[in-house]
């Protein structure tokens, strides 16, 4: 008797495979042999990678679609992003997708659209121009945020060392250059600056970009 399938099992699957081996480890021959079944049989279900990577996505994007509305804008745009965030911790392969094609799923509208509809209502967002830069803003926050975040863990796997320790390797060279007097603030950065907790430091430029969209001023 066949396999059953469907387009929701078959995302399951590639997500577990993605979870564990990432993107580039991800295909539909190994995701039809997880299901036990032929390559073929998957392509009555999703017509290509493309196709599969955007099913994959709109699965994340209902998890991050599960906050819903909040009492006020500024709450229902706070929530989605820190959905955002843990669910791009969770599998990180989805920050590898965000800024690139646009994401058309359901879900992925639906979380579009509340974020655009908080952002509307913020004190100063005026017409569509300013909505269009408040979500531009945010967005790029958000991604650029996630990115470093997950690219910073996946160094620290990859080299068993975190950020403090790869700094201390290169302590010789790094003394050598900062003591040139070229570099006081990097030197302050370097010298001073502790290991700021990644969900905190989130948090608080997530919150000084909704101030600055809240209190932007036509020119």
């Amino acid at each position: 008797m066949p396999v059953p399938l469907s387009r929701e099992k078959i995302a399951a699957t590639a997500i577990r495979l993605a979870d564990a081996h990432g993107l580039d480890g991800l295909s539909l021959r190994k995701i039809a042999k997880e299901l036990g079944v032929g390559p073929m049989r998957l392509y009555d279900y999703v017509g290509n990678k493309s196709e599969l990577l955007d099913l994959m996505v709109d699965v994340v994007y209902a998890r991050i679609a599960e906050v819903g509305q909040r009492d006020g804008w500024r709450a229902t745009v706070l929530a989605i992003a820190h959905a955002t965030r843990e669910a791009a911790l969770d599998h990180e392969w989805f920050s590898d997708l965000l800024g690139g094609r646009p994401h058309l799923g359901p879900h992925a509208l639906a979380v579009g659209e509340a974020t655009a509809a908080g952002l509307s209502a913020a004190p100063g967002v005026r017409d569509i121009d300013d909505l269009q830069r408040a979500v531009g803003a945010l967005n790029a926050f958000i991604i650029g945020a996630v990115r470093r975040e997950v690219t910073e863990r996946r160094t620290t796997r990859s080299t068993g060392t975190d950020e403090a320790a790869f700094q201390a390797s290169l302590g010789p060279y790094l003394t050598r250059m900062l003591k040139t007097g070229r570099y006081p603030t990097v030197a302050r950065l370097v010298i001073d600056g502790a290991h700021l907790n990644a969900e905190e430091t989130f948090k608080h430029n997530l919150t000084t970009v909704l101030d600055g969209i809240t209190s932007q001023s036509r020119t």
